[in-house]
């Protein structure tokens, strides 16, 4: 059964080239503006990771009409909520208040994308700094398992490839930014001209469209914006990486080059992802879990981005089981798969547990303003809603079957990490 959104809402650009989506609903008891600009660590170069998911936590440090954690208090006084996050391709900002809060949030939001550098000096980058560094050694360095997606990530990417480095950077470039080349950093890419807002909820949008030209409209910035990386495509091989770490039980992590966001093939993967692991009855969850008893937990995923994708499996093994083991089901039940097909039943559940998955997540304001920010940045046009969903009604069993063909293949690399000796 087909889904169908009808949202009605506006698109325009601002002289400064700042793209303007408004989503107006007075059904909703609240409003929530999302911003995204178009930068993430693919724009960073070898020796320089992490400038963008730095400035994730510059932006909260004070602008200059705003002090330092004005923005965080402002918005919880008004009673509202906000958050902010950093990916390869993109950095955003969100925050969902009260109605009569809205003119608030625009004062907030342009104070920092035009005024961010006045307030920005050498004591709170190295503060921010610290709290990056910190933030990497206890959620990557210093956690079991931590460190390995980057590791997945370096081995199945050339160096140069947009997609190499993890997002938070390393901590040896961290310690070396220094505030003229942070300065650079967002003046080359926090602009108007390459960010777009959304206005989601109860609001007035005649209102709104003056308060939004009022705030924003006088902002300048370059719209010289730099070119992503070049990206290199050429094919792994398989490779297997065995690391000693402290950690209580072995786990496997096999990942495979695929396709990006909204690619041919990006929404079979994502339902490959759900037949293989998402429920009891997926295919390497009832095997490995519930009738040989040897993994204590499995998942996969289809990671899309702008430029490329990745397709992961990981598997960590009970007490005394050879990781081996976890691997050759792994590989074994793919085999199967692509020998024995897809059924029919298998396929309806999946696609319409996606559905009702997406569906239900558009229930929540902020994620409509979300989705409209990213089919906006990565499809050219913000209602795409329709678009998405039809891409797993459109899926047969014939089209599954050649991505599987096509992406799960014996290139791939095997990531095991074991505990220390």
């Amino acid at each position: 059964m087909s889904f169908r959104f009808d949202f009605n809402y506006e698109k325009y650009t601002l002289a400064n080239g700042l793209e303007v989506i408004l989503y107006p609903d007075s059904q909703k008891p609240a409003v929530s503006v999302n911003i995204c600009y178009k930068v993430g660590s693919a724009n960073e170069i070898k020796g320089k990771t992490g400038f963008a998911h730095l400035f994730e936590h510059l932006m909260f440090q004070g602008s200059k009409n705003v002090p330092k954690g004005g923005h965080f208090r402002y918005i919880e006084d008004a009673g509202g909520n906000l958050n902010g996050g950093t990916g390869f391709d993109y950095t955003h900002y969100y925050q969902t208040v009260p109605p009569d809060s809205l003119e608030l949030i625009l004062w907030l939001e342009s104070d920092r994308m035009g005024q961010l550098l006045p307030a920005l000096d050498e004591e709170k980058l190295q503060n921010q700094i610290d709290v990056v560094i910190n933030e990497r050694a206890e959620r990557y360095d210093n956690a079991p398992y931590g460190t390995a997606f980057e590791t997945l990530l370096a081995n199945l990417h050339d160096e140069n490839h947009p997609y190499h480095s993890p997002v938070i950077g390393f901590s040896e470039d961290i310690r070396t930014f220094t505030l003229d080349e942070v300065k650079l950093f967002f003046e080359n890419y926090y602009s108007p001209a390459n960010a777009s807002i959304v206005v989601a909820g109860s609001f007035d949008p005649g209102s709104a469209r003056k308060l939004i030209e009022q705030y924003f409209g006088g902002i300048t910035g370059t719209k010289n914006i730099p070119g992503e990386n070049l990206i290199d495509r050429k094919k792994i091989s398989y490779k297997i990486i065995e690391k000693r770490e402290n950690v209580n039980l072995p786990r496997i992590h096999l990942a495979w080059r695929s396709d990006k966001i909204f690619g041919e093939d990006d929404a079979s993967l994502d339902v490959l992802s759900h037949l293989l692991t998402e429920t009891k009855s997926s295919r390497l969850k009832k095997r490995l879990i519930y009738d040989d008893q040897i993994s204590l937990d499995v998942s996969s995923a289809q990671f899309s981005g702008l430029q490329d994708g990745s397709f992961f499996i990981i598997s960590t093994a009970k007490q005394g089981v050879d990781p081996q083991s976890l691997h050759d089901i792994i590989l074994g039940e793919l085999s199967l798969l692509k020998k024995d097909g897809i059924r029919p039943d298998e396929l309806s559940k999946a696609i319409n547990n996606i559905k009702s998955g997406y569906i239900y997540s558009l229930m929540k304001l902020s994620s409509i303003a979300q989705q409209f920010n990213l089919y906006n940045y990565f499809l050219g046009n913000p209602d795409m809603f329709n678009f998405d969903i039809s891409r797993y009604e459109n899926l047969s069993i014939e089209s599954l079957m050649e991505t599987l063909d096509k992406f799960l293949n014996d290139c791939y690399i095997d990531l095991r990490i074991l505990p220390n000796e």
